[in-house]
């Protein structure tokens, strides 16, 4: 039983399955949801042939060291901005050998929102190495930490889908 809605889990079998027949695998930039994309990836059988590494980088040091985010972009813009999530998806992918990368970075809440980026504010972007590239802003609202980290998997899982037609 998985602790993912089934719609998640679904979204992840279909892509363990379709990475799988196509020989591509992802690498997955993670702040805000810590983990959970690759963690729901990782629950369906035969993961290991698609799921290259996933970063969690919670700390703005962590994605200057790991993925390359440049400080001038995070003082600048900050770590919840569209200019971070594109520069963590870049990293997660080429200091990968994946296919495919996604990257998040939000305000998962209660606190640390402002009104300009306001609790349930997440920038995604995925990227592949034959050129695509997604971004999307989401506002989810202040719905709660754990319901912002569940929806933000939701539309990461539906990006790399996205990335991954022909």
């Amino acid at each position: 039983m998985s602790i993912f809605p089934a719609d998640i889990v679904a979204q992840a079998e279909s892509i363990v399955r379709d990475f799988t027949a196509a020989g591509l695998t992802i690498s997955t930039a993670e702040s805000c949801t810590g983990g959970l994309i690759a963690g729901v990836l990782t629950e369906i059988s035969g993961s290991s042939s698609v799921v290259d590494r996933g970063f969690v980088t919670y700390t703005n040091a962590a994605k200057i060291e790991m993925l390359g985010v440049q400080e001038e972009t995070l003082t600048r813009f900050g770590a919840v901005s569209e200019e971070t999530a594109r520069q963590m998806v870049h990293g997660a992918l080429f200091r990968s050998r994946a296919a495919v990368a996604v990257a998040v970075t939000g305000i998962a809440g209660p606190g640390g929102g402002s009104a300009e980026k306001p609790v349930g504010l997440v920038h995604l972007a995925a990227k592949s190495r034959k050129g695509g590239l997604i971004h999307r802003k989401m506002l989810y609202g202040d719905i709660g930490r754990d319901q912002v980290r569940i929806e933000t998997v939701r539309t990461a899982l539906g990006m790399i889908l996205e990335l991954a037609q022909p």
